[in-house]
């Protein structure tokens, strides 16, 4: 309805300051047409609107002009109550957040309030994962607060190989990847991406950040992503595998038909992806005998290694009887 969508020009113009007539036209899912028959319309109700020209120009309002936040629908109070426990994880966080919370709740009209109360009652979020290992975002304040000053941070910084570094980047973004924060930052080599549960130590330090003029966080982890998909070499393997352990690696792996009919056993046949041969090598080996590799040549071959290697160890570690014993 144009009334809604005059309303969330509103809302967007508000909430960002100066938005291009693109950038509106993205976020309402309308041509850069309708968006400019939409600001003639606010402006003949009276809405001070405003546009300026130029590389850095586009659609404001006036400061001094504001207008109150309509009430929440019943869709909108259920996105909000589910989408709210993503901070759960740092007390600090958690904390801040059911603040936020209560005075929403407190501002809601009586039947609203009622209604968002039963809802929080009926959603739970464990944060734990099941095998107790969970991210830590014991650093992820320090960040927030970084990016939201426009300041420097200094971090030690565990990389995935082990190595511990010391560096000093320009943070520009936060990007909640499922229960993962990765920070956006900008670094001496170019645009970098970090897990925040690697960061050990952060420092905020009291030097402002070249943020760059065009820097799209939502465009830099879409792109950035589909470029580490596309360079993520993954290694296939063809498998024979017993029903119930098909069942388990279809859940935890990447799994395809290898075949259109199943095996007469009732075996069934699956090109699985594993990230490398080693991985592959482990999967197979802990399937025991409810696996049989088809393909490729060299998976077996490795495997026929490992085992004969397992074997003979096993074979030397035997105890010996002694004498005494043998008597």
């Amino acid at each position: 309805m144009r009334a809604d969508r005059l309303l969330s020009t509103l809302l967007l113009l508000q909430a960002h300051g100066r938005l291009s007539g693109r950038e509106l036209a993205d976020r309402l899912e309308v041509s850069a047409r309708t968006v400019h028959r939409d600001m003639e319309a606010l402006s003949s109700a009276g809405v001070p609107v405003f546009a300026l020209r130029g590389a850095r120009g586009g659609w404001g309002l006036d400061e001094d002009w504001s207008t109150q936040v309509p009430a929440l629908d019943e869709a909108e109070l259920r996105a909000l109550l589910m989408a709210q426990p993503r901070v759960i994880g740092d007390a600090r966080l958690a904390a801040a957040a059911e603040r936020a919370m209560a005075k929403l709740m407190a501002a809601l009209p009586l039947p609203m309030r009622a209604r968002a109360a039963l809802m929080r009652q009926r959603l739970y979020v464990d944060a734990t994962a099941w095998r107790g290992s969970t991210e830590s975002v014991a650093m992820l304040p320090v960040v927030q607060d970084a990016i939201a000053r426009d300041r420097k941070l200094k971090m030690r910084y565990r990389k995935a190989g082990r190595e511990v570094v010391d560096r000093v980047v320009d943070p520009l973004g936060l990007v909640a990847k499922g229960s993962t924060w990765y920070m956006v930052a900008q670094t001496p080599k170019g645009l970098r991406t970090f897990r925040v549960s690697r960061i050990e130590k952060a420092t905020l330090l009291d030097l402002p950040i070249r943020r760059p003029a065009e820097f799209d966080l939502a465009a830099f982890w879409k792109t950035s992503t589909e470029q580490f998909q596309k360079a993520w070499a993954r290694y296939e393997a063809t498998l024979r595998l017993e029903p119930s352990a098909a069942s388990w690696v279809t859940v935890c792996r990447i799994a395809s038909p290898a075949a259109k009919e199943a095996d007469p056993d009732g075996w069934v046949r699956l090109k699985i992806q594993f990230e490398n041969e080693e991985e592959a090598v482990f999967v197979v080996m802990g399937l025991g005998a409810r696996v049989e590799v088809i393909e490729p040549t060299g998976l077996r071959e490795k495997l026929f290694a490992e085992l004969t290697m397992a074997l003979q160890r096993a074979k030397d570690g035997k105890p010996q009887l002694s004498p005494i014993a043998t008597r």
